[in-house]
């Protein structure tokens, strides 16, 4: 079961984590924004936009570097901590062609050297298409939407599918909390529906949509080292 948290209170004890069961599936959702399918031993993660900030720099944006070692580092946490067999990229691997900078392959290719032996799949987005696929090196295998893979279509943009449970990203969905004395706090989050789900954006570089309530959407927010099954809105309770 997940924790519900309904305020910003920090007195609460720490939540255990928060799994779900979709497609009949048990499947993790963790804090680091991404999800974790245990009994496949494959990772999801959605929206990592490799090379973003050096896209802004090239337009002559003042832009810090340092976010492509960060998500790499970030994604080497994850791959420590759950030894995946397959990980799986919900879309925009690279965020676009001025992204392809001699440092940036650089570190794409010694952080995937890194993990030889591991599968990888990119199912391409919309950035992909104006970024090109990843250099052939780095040995991810690339493919159109939908992805079948068990009983889950593996997508970047939101969707049904006729037959299977659909896993998207695309939309970096973000819901609020509110608390005493009109406190808030915005967060990213995962959201579910009765066929599919759409996970956050991974890469650090990234902005967000809140996305709105709708009768049977449940949200789980992302904040800290957790994650949070949020209680019903009250925009579906009155749908």
């Amino acid at each position: 079961m997940c924790f519900v948290s309904h305020s910003l209170s920090s007195s609460a004890a720490p939540p255990p984590p928060c799994d779900v069961l979709w497609a009949g599936e048990r499947l993790l959702l963790l804090p680091e924004r991404a999800l974790w399918w245990p009994a496949q031993g494959t990772l999801f993660v959605a929206d990592l936009h490799i090379g973003k900030a050096a896209t802004y720099r090239a337009l002559g944006q003042p832009v810090p570097g340092g976010t492509t070692q960060e998500n790499l580092a970030r994604l080497d946490a994850l791959i420590d901590a759950h030894a995946p067999a397959h990980l799986v990229f919900l879309g925009d691997f690279l965020h676009a062609a001025q992204a392809r900078t001699a440092p940036v392959l650089a570190a794409l290719q010694a952080w995937r050297s890194g993990h030889a032996g591991m599968a990888m799949t990119l199912v391409r987005g919309n950035h992909d298409s104006r970024a090109g696929d990843p250099p052939a090196a780095l040995g991810i295998r690339v493919v159109e939407e939908p992805f079948l893979l068990g009983p889950f279509a593996c997508c970047h943009h939101p969707q049904t599918h006729p037959t299977h449970f659909v896993l998207a990203g695309h939309l970096h969905p973000t819901c609020s909390l509110y608390g005493r004395g009109r406190d808030s706090l915005r967060m990213p989050c995962f959201v579910s529906d009765a066929h599919q789900a759409i996970l956050p954006a991974f890469g650090e570089f990234t902005g967000g949509w809140a996305m709105p309530a709708a009768p049977g959407r449940r949200f789980y927010g992302v904040g800290g080292s957790a994650v949070w099954a949020l209680p019903p809105s009250r925009g579906e309770l009155a749908a």
